[in-house]
């Protein structure tokens, strides 16, 4: 894949999120090409890494999205999520069925043989979001990178995760708390266009919702065909699309399943339910009567701007050797 990360599909696209990078991170202490001196093969070494691993099982692209986020809300981007340990991060019951953790202990090896004690977790983990977002066929973006890694991890801090029940309102507050905008909450759960559920995360709706019948919101049509993937009393560890019929491909067809009643997770839903999230679904749809937006580049902007929440930085935390351990 030599030179795929320059496609000129995206240079645009590339051009403001450089300037838009630049701008946003000038007083986190975080900079695009921060390890361009001290390690100039870190991001390299991670694509590849994140590429490896892609090619045998796809589903780590989506596993890695996923952990980015759920670390940045939870103490911040500081890898957090990665230590090991009785009642961590990784234990609490939001993240028990991530991915990809065998992917930056992957990279971290491999930096570290070429750069001892300068790359950070932090910085793997965001760097590692991002190809997962290319090799999916979406949009590449600058990553502003220098985050060093923190010391303290805990399951009960995981509450602040939006679950897959949550109202739109609690999602919006909870996104509000990190200077996240509702546009923001939009298309970052836009990233559920790749990646699958458990049946245990949705089932409730199929099933004696409301009246011994399933929830409302959903199409009638695409009930039976849920109900007969994830039939009631069955395996409710076997896993499903988000996107059904795009789930390995970075698109917009995920706020097409929306809009048809198709979502998966009740909380996803309702982003089409509810009138001020539903206009961004529109939006990033490119409907007729509304202000179109990409969702791609709006995608990387809200990827950026979440990335450097509660960033730790100069003397703050510290470089792991080894990512699931702290030094």
């Amino acid at each position: 894949m030599k030179g795929a990360y320059t496609n000129p599909r995206f240079s645009l696209a590339m051009t403001v999120m450089l300037a838009m990078a630049a701008a946003l991170v000038q007083a986190q202490g975080t900079r695009v090409g921060f390890y361009a001196r001290t390690c100039p093969r870190a991001e390299s070494i991670v694509r590849s890494a994140v590429q490896s691993h892609f090619r045998s099982n796809p589903n780590i692209a989506p596993g890695l999205l996923r952990m980015h986020f759920h670390d940045c809300f939870v103490q911040g981007c500081d890898a957090s999520i990665l230590i090991d340990g009785p009642n961590t991060e990784k234990t609490a019951p939001p993240n028990r069925l991530l991915r990809g953790y065998e992917v930056i202990d992957d990279a971290k090896t491999q930096l570290e043989a070429a750069c001892p004690g300068v790359v950070s977790c932090a910085d793997i983990l965001t760097l590692a979001a991002r190809d997962s977002v290319f090799l999916t066929r979406g949009i590449n973006w600058a990553v502003p990178t220098g985050r060093r890694d923190g010391r303290v991890s805990l399951a009960s801090d995981t509450t602040i995760l939006p679950g897959f029940r949550e109202s739109i309102d609690s999602q919006k507050q909870k996104f509000a708390a990190f200077g996240l905008n509702t546009q923001d909450l939009v298309a970052l759960v836009g990233g559920h266009t790749i990646g699958t559920s458990a049946c245990q995360l949705f089932s409730y709706r199929l099933y004696n919702f409301t009246n011994g019948g399933p929830d409302p919101t959903m199409n009638p049509a695409f009930v039976p065909q849920l109900q007969a993937l994830c039939p009631q009393n069955g395996d409710g560890s076997s896993r499903i699309d988000l996107d059904t019929g795009s789930g390995n491909r970075f698109d917009t067809s995920f706020f097409a399943n929306l809009r048809n009643g198709r979502g998966i997770l009740g909380s996803d839903q309702k982003l089409w339910t509810d009138p001020s999230t539903r206009t961004f679904v529109q939006r990033f749809l490119g409907e007729r009567g509304s202000r179109p937006l990409n969702f791609n580049v709006e995608f990387a902007r809200s990827m950026v701007k979440m990335s450097n929440i509660g960033v730790k930085t100069g003397t703050n935390g510290e470089i792991r050797r080894i990512c699931s351990a702290i030094n």
